[in-house]
């Protein structure tokens, strides 16, 4: 509850619309209740056979002619307590606070009657049906403007929930975009998927819902509750002994509700994960012929999640009979009870007073239907507990995603360094990745600007995790990653990614064009310097063979290309991003051989005046290198490895 507070309060930045939309709700309400109680001059018309003029006029007169009687049993009584025994002082002193308590009664609706009286004769016609007619047409009006400021109050809710889910999908967003990768692994791709979409949908409907729903149909309630209570607040409070069985239900159902809403949101994430990986993987589950086998996990997932929809929709579909038991047992109670009065003329039931005065039929039937007209708001806030309870579910699972801070992040005051640095070390440097044994142990490696480095070694060694921290991708346990003598944790975040190239063996491509993609090196690039980083990767020649050239679509993960193409292509947006350290993991792999060769002709031109960083399996790769190391099992060989390579 306490994240769908803080959601509650991020939507208040909108407070004017909502101040719009309370306003709205406030006359949708006034106008629900009116419409209900405009009904009692209509009954008594049409069952008394007068005009209201008359009816009113005979209000007066009957209620003045009670107060007066009533007044002369006061005097009789006050006279009889002067004379009276003490044994027959109390009875005698109840007696006169009854009375008085009557008069009372009847005084303020005599004045509420006076204050009618002028309204009736200056509005209404004497005739019946005319005023049936009128009264009709004015209901029918009203019901027009409210439904208008009911719609009004829907579209400026879903206005402001609409932003809060746009404010929260981009908060998720930006978290994922700068979320270390630990982080980013512990959610994955299906879990900010399903945050962005699903768990932020059933959010923004939880606000839409305690800002709409949760404000309109209690005001439509107390709008019919007051009047109600102004015919007899003892006989609704009677109507309501019904209401706290119905309060424990609605808190236990809701508490059930949040418990499986949270439920479905976490399956929501599973059923994505195996979504998003068999159509990440669709060419190895075809080439393995297991469309079969994955079409089972995709069922056993959906399975998963039918049963807690099923099981939120019972939940769920039980909060409108409950809601709706509440609204029957305030009817039938006063149905009961208020027959019992108006039939046997009473204000009395079992001794207890509930009323001052006897009940006419006509009044009674508008009590009635004021009670009604509150239990069908009732029965829709069915809906709005189902709203508000899912809300919950997805603020507690939204919350703790946006408050979590990357491990890898920039320092509050970072230190400053030369461009370009003269040194890259790394010093005793020991790495492990959440939950896993060391990768890397007392790793030392000194790199002076302009060096050619390649890292050797069988594969699980260690040579992309030593990368990774050199990217700061992560932090090393112990140790530390240097430039220029300063740990890379006491710079700029992007000062030290700004200075690297990174060419991997999985290329990362965007479906956009191959003009965006080599361009995402430096987005200030003209589109001469584009075409010159691609001839230096020698992708220039096979871009021309398309029909629509750089402007060609590379398809989703750039499946439209080769995997040399694809390489090529990475390769120039890191010759166009002019860095100081050029990392190549295996970036050539995929590339045949003549092109290859015509590559490294490249790389030797351009990787003078910068440092020049290789990992690679591939002899021909090696002679880039000015020094060759070679890692086993995470820990550095202390030997040169050129005498075996030549051998």
């Amino acid at each position: 509850m306490k994240n769908f507070v803080r959601a509650l309060r991020e939507a208040l930045c909108y407070w004017r619309t909502l101040v719009c939309a309370t306003l709205c709700s406030l006359v949708v309400a006034a106008l629900w209740g009116g419409n209900i109680g405009a009904l009692f001059p209509i009954i008594q018309v049409t069952l008394g056979e007068e005009s209201l003029q008359h009816w009113v006029a005979a209000r007066i007169a009957a209620s003045e002619q009670s107060i007066d009687d009533l007044s002369q049993r006061i005097g009789v009584a006050h006279d009889a307590l002067a004379t009276a025994a003490p044994h027959e002082l109390t009875p005698l002193q109840a007696r006169i606070a009854q009375l008085e308590s009557e008069r009372a009664t009847l005084e303020a609706s005599l004045r509420s009657s006076r204050r009618l009286q002028p309204w009736v004769g200056r509005l209404l016609p004497e005739d019946p049906f005319l005023t049936v007619v009128v009264v009709i047409t004015v209901l029918m009006v009203s019901t027009v403007i409210k439904h208008v400021f009911m719609l009004l109050n829907t579209m400026l809710i879903a206005n402001v929930s609409n932003r809060i889910a746009r404010r929260t999908r981009l908060r998720v967003f930006e978290r994922a975009m700068h979320m270390d990768r630990a982080g980013f692994a512990k959610y994955g791709t299906s879990g900010f998927t399903t945050q962005i979409t699903a768990t932020t949908d059933m959010l923004a409907n939880g606000i839409m819902e305690v800002y709409g729903g949760a404000i309109r149909e209690p005001l439509k309630i107390i709008a019919c509750l007051a009047g109600a209570c102004y015919i007899s607040w003892r006989l609704l409070v009677l109507s309501l002994i019904i209401a706290p069985l119905v309060t424990y239900l609605i808190v236990w159902l809701s508490k059930r509700i949040k418990s499986v809403s949270r439920r479905a949101l976490e399956q929501a994430r599973s059923f994505q994960h195996v979504m998003l990986e068999a159509f990440g993987s669709i060419q190895t589950v075809q080439a393995y012929g297991m469309e079969r086998t994955e079409q089972q996990r995709f069922e056993r997932t959906t399975l998963d999640l039918l049963r807690l929809s099923l099981k939120s929709a019972f939940y769920n579909a039980l909060t409108r009979p409950v809601t709706e038991l509440l609204g029957i047992g305030m009817v039938g109670t006063t149905v009961i009870v208020g027959a019992y009065l108006v039939l046997n003329h009473e204000t009395h039931l079992l001794g207890v007073r509930i009323t001052d005065t006897p009940l006419s039929v006509s009044t009674m039937m508008v009590f009635f239907g004021l009670l009604v007209g509150a239990s069908d708001p009732v029965r829709k806030l069915s809906t709005v507990f189902t709203g508000v309870n899912s809300g919950i579910a997805a603020a507690d699972l939204l919350y703790p995603l946006l408050d979590r801070e990357p491990l890898i992040r920039s320092p509050r005051h970072p230190r400053m360094i030369a461009r370009p640095h003269r040194r890259l070390e790394l010093r005793d440097v020991t790495f492990a990745y959440p939950g896993h044994d060391s990768v890397l142990s007392g790793i030392n490696l000194d790199i002076p600007f302009g060096s050619k480095v390649a890292l050797i070694g069988v594969n699980g060694s260690g040579k992309t995790s030593l990368i990774h921290l050199i990217c700061r991708f992560y932090d090393p346990q112990q140790g530390s990653v240097l430039l220029d003598g300063i740990d890379l944790r006491e710079l700029a975040l992007d000062d030290v990614r700004n200075r690297i190239g990174l060419v991997t063996q999985q290329t990362e491509l965007f479906n956009d064009t191959i003009l965006y993609n080599i361009r995402y090196g430096s987005l200030n690039a003209t589109d001469e310097q584009v075409r010159r980083a691609a001839a230096m990767a020698h992708a220039h020649e096979f871009i021309m063979t398309f029909p629509e050239r750089y402007d060609t679509r590379v398809g989703q993960s750039g499946q439209r290309l080769s995997g040399g193409q694809r390489q090529r292509i990475a390769l120039a947006r890191a010759i166009l991003r002019d860095p100081e350290i050029l990392i190549l993991d295996e970036a050539t792999s995929q590339i045949d051989l003549e092109s290859e060769r015509l590559i490294h002709q490249v790389l030797t031109e351009f990787s003078r005046n910068r440092t020049l960083i290789l990992i690679t399996h591939r002899l021909a790769s090696l002679g880039l290198a000015d020094r060759i190391y070679e890692l086993d099992a995470g820990r550095m060989l202390p030997r040169d490895v050129r005498p075996k390579l030549s051998a």
